[in-house]
């Protein structure tokens, strides 16, 4: 009898050295899993940041500036100042259609002859920034601008044409601004704080099919006008409704953009000066009607975005609104990095946009200058995204052809560089600085705090005590020669913020 007992209490002692073993066993597995973690997050110093077989993805550049795009007809066009033109099939490599005000532009053969009239109201030998669009009749209008330069003495025209490559026919001017001797378009004395400057066109349709114009620079800001659609010109005399600007604050280039997903209208913006040291950035506000009134990520009503009486050029008032999407910027070379002579991209701006049906896909297409290259300017492409809030984001790195994918916390987290573009209207190049994304959800380096990813793609970061919305693509690095993870977050205040992994990814 006691034998038989000792044999239970012998198996029962047996059994739980068993399951104490197995026990033992599990936490050493989970702690060596843990290890194991720990050592990998420890290795991305250790990640490949030159790619394994060669890439050199090749672009074709040229110079257009203030670049709008129409697409038509399966190919991308784009028309800037100076009757400069381009096309392409695919966004990345553009061949030139003209450029100049010369004789042998196919755009308009002869444009001094062609328009004379609004050669000689602005006291000038060029065109400034145009937009072109189809209308129902199946023809293209070219709403072209002139400016004196040096005041707002400008007009506002229409050409019309059966090719979308030319050559267009003046239709005659239809806006004046900046006269002394007779009355505004208003019916009263011209006032350059108040009125607005007639150029940078952008004509657009709605959601309900009306056909409006967007228009202003500098002087008493930016307006809005709604068009015939069988003109192509205003349907009420007079400079339209204002929507921003007072007092010659530095804004202009408005190009609005419909979500239907979102249901808001876009309005991007170009604050600050063109050139090299001006400080040109891309801003954006939005809307629930294409006049009207637009609002920043803060809540702020546009409208208020107005300089001071007697003010000039105030920067300081005019940064304090709008969403700054990107100004000047560069990606710092790291330590066996190839892409010694990268370049700085500087004052980019005066963009339009473009939603491709067919791919889904949003594009931002502006101009920039570069680092110490003086005021020689390219156009460039981005692919652009909207975060969770409904606001639009910018990819850090020129489209190459790249669609957005699901990724996993794991395959994104590593050494990253980041960009911080914060709001000011600045000369300032701001360079990119080194943070650590890990496996737990933090961050470390430059900033410090917490990210996460959920939907595949979208990505909340906080870096200090600020927080941030956006999305993950994969993209290439052209710096760098190679492929990388690469976010593009927004702050509530309007404060974007650009990484790029420093490891190499397999094409």
């Amino acid at each position: 009898m006691r034998n038989k007992q000792w044999k239970k209490v012998a198996a029962a002692l047996t059994t739980v050295t068993l399951l104490v073993g197995m026990l033992s066993g599990c936490a050493k597995e989970a702690e060596n899993e843990q290890v194991q973690v720990e050592m990998k997050e420890e290795n991305f110093d250790e990640l490949p940041i030159v790619s394994s077989e060669p890439l050199d993805i090749s672009f074709k550049n040229v110079s257009v500036h203030d670049p709008s795009v129409v697409k038509y007809d399966g190919s991308y066009y784009i028309f800037g100042s100076h009757l400069a033109a381009a096309k392409s099939d695919d966004l990345m490599n553009w061949t030139m259609i003209g450029n100049g005000v010369t004789k042998g532009n196919p755009i308009i053969p002869d444009a001094m002859n062609e328009m004379p009239e609004a050669f000689e109201w602005a006291k000038t030998n060029t065109f400034w920034a145009p937009d072109v669009i189809q209308l129902p009749d199946g023809k293209f209008y070219m709403y072209y601008c002139n400016c004196e330069g040096s005041s707002p003495l400008s007009c506002l025209g229409l050409a019309v044409a059966d090719n979308i490559e030319g050559p267009y026919k003046d239709l005659g001017i239809f806006l004046k601004s900046g006269m002394v001797s007779e009355l505004s378009e208003d019916g009263n004395a011209y006032d350059a704080t108040k009125q607005p400057n007639v150029v940078d066109p952008c004509v657009f349709y709605d959601a309900d099919g009306k056909l409006w114009m967007i228009y202003g620079s500098y002087s008493g800001g930016i307006f809005a006008l709604e068009l015939d659609e069988t003109t192509g010109l205003p349907k009420e005399s007079g400079y339209g409704k204002k929507l921003l600007g007072e007092n010659h604050l530095r804004i202009e280039g408005a190009y609005v953009q419909y979500n239907p997903e979102t249901k808001y209208y876009y309005m991007f913006l170009s604050f600050g000066g063109l050139a090299a040291d001006g400080g040109y950035n891309i801003r954006v506000c939005r809307s629930e009607n294409p006049d009207g009134p637009y609002y920043d990520s803060a809540g702020q009503d546009m409208i208020e975005c107005a300089g001071d009486a007697g003010t000039f050029f105030d920067d300081r008032k005019a940064e304090q609104y709008g969403v700054k999407l990107m100004g000047n910027y560069k990606w710092s070379l790291l330590e066996g990095e190839e892409g010694e002579n990268r370049r700085g991209l500087i004052s980019p701006g005066h963009n339009s946009t473009v939603y491709d049906e067919e791919s889904g896909k949003y594009f931002i297409i502006f101009h920039t200058r570069f680092e110490k290259q003086g005021e020689n300017h390219e156009v460039r492409v981005h692919q652009m995204f909207f975060n969770e809030a409904g606001w639009p984001v910018i990819a850090p790195y020129r489209y190459a052809g790249e669609t957005i994918g699901e990724y996993t916390m794991e395959e994104v987290a590593g050494n990253f560089k980041v960009i911080k573009h914060g709001r000011q209207i600045t000369t300032q190049l701001k360079e990119s600085v080194n943070i650590v994304l890990h496996y737990d959800g933090t961050v470390t380096g430059a900033y410090t705090g917490n990210w996460e990813m959920t939907d595949g793609n979208h990505m909340k970061i906080t870096l200090g005590e600020d927080s941030y919305e956006g999305v993950v693509c994969k993209q290439y690095d052209e710096f760098g020669k190679k492929y990388v993870y690469g976010f593009t977050v927004l702050s509530e205040d309007g404060v974007a913020v650009w990484g790029s992994g420093h490891a190499a990814l397999e094409p």
